[in-house]
Parts: structure tokens; C-alpha cells; sequence
């Protein structure tokens, strides 16, 4: 009898005429995860990988690294024998045996017609004779289909058959990379970091976008937060780049010449702005937030609805509806909790007004930015930004500071742009009014 991984997925099933595409991005990413470790084979057969390692000793580790593949609904540690009652029978009595229950149930998925039973006879068969076997040893071991404490899991495929008591859940979701590119607003908090988990959940490929000030004497510095946020999610979507976009100078301009209420805002519209250019260059299909309704000021219904008002981008927001404690659930299973506690300088809560505003509206953002050059500050910003990417290879993440073309690009492509502007003010003044259609953005949510 051989052990194997038997590797299930669930909403691919669904894909109707797609499912083949989907399926290969799945198969990949699990080779991809298992790159250095002892593979014999992997295997698509009948709705299911079958998984061999070479050395049963890797075990461990391959489930650790599976656990991060997205698609796999659940992974079974099976038995492999050939597909006849008795051997199957044998496997089960095993294992069984091992695991010593006090109740038991017997589930069976049978794909060979040729095996001359339905799923119920085998299970019942099977049934009775686990149950013989586990009471010789007590007597107090019964069947409970209900609520078992162990559930022998048993499936027949053409030619061959697998037994298996334990399984452990997946990622679920879609695989890496099968949705398209967005961008993610990181703010080194708990929020921004689980928004960014579940879109690549969904097959997103999340680009991260940090903006970071100067720190204080008594705080360190975001950047190194938001790195190793990064570095924490990598693995889960192989690889990643980091613009990380300083905002002391904007920060200023805003304070210095914008309505104290609406500074936070302002910040968000400002921060958005700059997220839209990366995402353009990127090919992004959209920016994704941490924001969850109500939880601070800035996130009212009003407030996001003023700074999504005119967005040419769609702003995708999946904590929306979730309180604090499932976001802190979340991060402590992706493991970006104890990363987020750690004390740093946030630009968001720098010069917070006494009093913000909760029901703003989109012409009086407008006003509000009216003193501000919004292109200038998009410009600067984004000239004294850097980059790091990362890449998930062979379960180890490699960093290293790379300036994209793509950036270098979207840097070209604004400068002959203002260029333009400067020498048709007419025309600047038209685009100018165009250039401050409001958008949104990202906020920190702090540690408890």
C-alpha cells in the first residue's frame, strides 16, 4: 500500500467550458509550491490530483506548502490499494485501528462502473466490518453517521481504490493569478492586509501600494511593516511588487491649504489618485481598500460614496461588511496579526482634525482641494518612489529594489503630458477641472 495526497478542489467544478483552464493554473501552482521537495508524481484523474511523494518523510512539509495553494478544497492522506473489496477493506481495518474511535462513520465516492457496487453497499459493507474489527478491542465503539468522531473516507476510481481518516481543509478559493492584476492600497494595519488576502482568494494577482512618511523618534518606520506584510503573502500568489510612495510632501500641501475636516479625505482621494497611475501602468482592473463601513470616520457610507464619486477604476472593498474580530480572525490564520501590532508611523492619522467630517459630499471635496496642485504632488510622489518585488521560489522568498519600466513609463508619459498642459494653459485649465474627479482609498487600521 502506498500513502499519497489525494488533492480536491471544489469551485473549479463549476467552471463549465473554462474548467480546463482553470484546472492547469491549479495544477500548476501546486508544482510550483512543491518545487525542492521529493515529488514521484502528481496526477489528474477523474476530478482529482493524486499526490506521491518519493520520500513519505516530506509529508509534512508538503502539506504545510499545500495548505497555501488556492483551489484545493481539501487534501486526504490516503492509502492507495487496488480497487477490490478486500483490499480496501485491509486499508480501512487499518487505519482504523490506528486511530482507535469510539464512533465511526464510513463515506464512499465511487467513479469506476465497473466496481460492481453503489456507494451505499460499499459503505454499509465496509461499515460492518470496521465495526467487528474496532469492537473486538471494545465494545463500546459504535457507528454514529451523525456526528462521528472519526469518518473513514473511501474512493474507487477505475482501477484503483483509497482509504483515508484524515484531511485537512484548503485555501478554497480560485487559483493564483486566473482574474487579473489589481491593486492593493497596504497600510501595514490588520484591514488592508486581509482585503488583499481574499481578492488573491479570488484568483487577483494583488500589486501592493504602501505610502509612508517620515517617523517619529518613538516609532519605527511603516516601511518595514509593509515589507513583511508582503513577504507573508507572497507565497500565497508566488509573486509580488511593492510601490512604497512617501506622502510628507502632499501631507503638507494638504494641511496647509485645505479645510481641517476634510483632511483625511483628502488624503484618501490624493492616495487613490496616485494608486489609479501605478494601476494603469500595471494593467490593473481595479484598487482594493481595507475599508469596512463605519468602523472610523472616513468610512461612512456618505464619505465613500463622495470619494468613489466620477472613479474611473473600480474600487473593490471585500471587508465591507465584516467587524473588527473577523478581521482579526483572518489575520491571525494568514499569519499578518503579530506583523500588524508591531508599532510604526502611519501618514493617516497625522494632523487628524478635531472634528471630521461624516457626511461629505462630492462637490465639497471639490472645493475643499481647490488650492492644491493634485497633478504636481501625483508627480512628485510618484518620482520618489521605490519599488521591491519578491518571489516565492522553492518555499524560500527572494527580495530585491527594482525600478519597472512600467514605472518609468507612466513618469515619461506624465511629464509629456504636463508638458503639454504648461504650454496650452487654456487646455490646462479644461483638464485640470476633469483631473479632480474624486476617488478613493485605502486606511490603516490600527492595533488594538
Amino acid at each position: 500500500m502506498n500513502r499519497v495526497l489525494i488533492l480536491h478542489y471544489h469551485e473549479i467544478w463549476l467552471k463549465g467550458g473554462n474548467r480546463r483552464y482553470f484546472l492547469s493554473r491549479l495544477v500548476t501552482a501546486v508544482k510550483r509550491e512543491l518545487q525542492g521537495l521529493p515529488v514521484k508524481s502528481l496526477e489528474h484523474v477523474w476530478e482529482r490530483l493524486i499526490l506521491s511523494p518519493q520520500d513519505e518523510a516530506a509529508g509534512p512539509q508538503m502539506l504545510e506548502r499545500l495548505g497555501r495553494v488556492f483551489g484545493i478544497a481539501y487534501i486526504g492522506m490516503a492509502l492507495e490499494v487496488g480497487a477490490d473489496l478486500g483490499e480496501l477493506i485491509r486499508a480501512a481495518r487499518e487505519l482504523m485501528i490506528e486511530k482507535s474511535p469510539r464512533s465511526f462513520a464510513v463515506r464512499a465516492k465511487i467513479a469506476a462502473s465497473d466496481f460492481g457496487w453503489n456507494s451505499m453497499q460499499l459503505e454499509r459493507e465496509m461499515g460492518r466490518e470496521i465495526l467487528n474489527a474496532l469492537q473486538a478491542r471494545s465494545e463500546r465503539v459504535r457507528v454514529n453517521l451523525s456526528e462521528p468522531e472519526i469518518t473513514c473516507w473511501v474512493e474507487v476510481i477505475p482501477g484503483r481504490g483509497f482509504v483515508y481518516v484524515d484531511r485537512i481543509s484548503g485555501a478554497g478559493g480560485l487559483p493564483a493569478a486566473t482574474a487579473g492584476r489589481v491593486v492593493t492600497l497596504l497600510s501595514g494595519g490588520f484591514d488592508s492586509a486581509v482585503a488583499a488576502y481574499k481578492m488573491m482568494r479570488r484568483g487577483a494577482h494583488s500589486i501592493f501600494l504602501h505610502f509612508h512618511a517620515t517617523p517619529s523618534p518613538s516609532r519605527g518606520s511603516s516601511v518595514q511593516v509593509a515589507e513583511e506584510i508582503v513577504r507573508a503573502l507572497t507565497p500565497w500568489q508566488f509573486t509580488s511588487r511593492l510601490y512604497l510612495i512617501p506622502f510628507d510632501l502632499a501631507q503638507r500641501q494638504i494641511v496647509a491649504h485645505a479645510p481641517e475636516s476634510y483632511r483625511v479625505l483628502l488624503y484618501r482621494r490624493l492616495m487613490a489618485r496616485m494608486a489609479r497611475e501605478v494601476a494603469r501602468a500595471e494593467m490593473a482592473l481595479g484598487l482594493v481598500t481595507g475599508d469596512s463601513v463605519s468602523q472610523v470616520a472616513s468610512q461612512t457610507l456618505h464619505n465613500l460614496a463622495a470619494v468613489d464619486s466620477g472613479m474611473d477604476l473600480p474600487v473593490y472593498r471585500p471587508l465591507a461588511g465584516d467587524d473588527k474580530e473577523e478581521v482579526l480572525r483572518w489575520a491571525r490564520r494568514i499569519g499578518t496579526y503579530s506583523i500588524s501590532c508591531q508599532p510604526f508611523e502611519d501618514c493617516c492619522p497625522r494632523f487628524l482634525p478635531r472634528s471630521p467630517i461624516i457626511f461629505a459630499k462630492a462637490e465639497d471635496l471639490i472645493r475643499a482641494e481647490a488650492r492644491l496642485d493634485i497633478e504636481g504632488l501625483i508627480t512628485q510622489s510618484l518620482e520618489a518612489a521605490g519599488v521591491v518585488e519578491f518571489s516565492y521560489e522553492s518555499g524560500q522568498v527572494e527580495r530585491r529594489e527594482a525600478v519597472p519600466r512600467r514605472l518609468k513609463r507612466l513618469l515619461a508619459r506624465r511629464e509629456t503630458t504636463q508638458r503639454t498642459i504648461a504650454s496650452h494653459p487654456l487646455e490646462g485649465e479644461v483638464t485640470g477641472e476633469s483631473r479632480r474627479a474624486p476617488v478613493a482609498a485605502d486606511a490603516k487600521a490600527d492595533c488594538p
